[in-house]
């Protein structure tokens, strides 16, 4: 099993949202997050308050960007779909596009049913 963890635009969250779950992975856990890379601005990028005024610098531009983080755990097979699919929604060819992580799984456990491995993330 892999763990996608994908960094992306707040405005992409839907989008990528619905075509991972019409290709039969709904299941995920999403948060909103703030980070950098090398984007230094957000034009048309924020879709919350942001709380915390000192994040603000005082060129107009910010020490960290809203993002959101959607984690996904599939069968291993499906990792370079997941990822291909996430990259294609998300792609606009700017700075800030995100990053994507692809991780290990060494096990897994459905806490209900004691269902253990791809068992557990069906």
């Amino acid at each position: 099993m892999k763990e996608i963890i994908a960094i992306i635009r707040p405005k992409k969250m839907a989008q990528t949202k619905n075509v991972l779950d019409t290709l039969g992975f709904p299941a995920m856990t999403a948060r909103r997050v703030m980070g950098r890379g090398k984007q230094k601005a957000i034009i048309g990028e924020v879709s919350f308050d942001i709380q915390e005024p000192q994040l603000l610098e005082e060129k107009g531009t910010m020490s960290y960007i809203p993002k959101r983080m959607i984690s996904l755990v599939v069968p291993d097979e499906d990792a370079s779909l997941v990822v291909e699919v996430i990259m294609r929604v998300n792609h606009t060819g700017q700075i800030g596009d995100g990053k994507i992580f692809v991780c290990p799984i060494m096990d897994a456990v459905r806490v209900r049913t004691d269902e253990r491995g791809e068992r557990a993330i069906d």
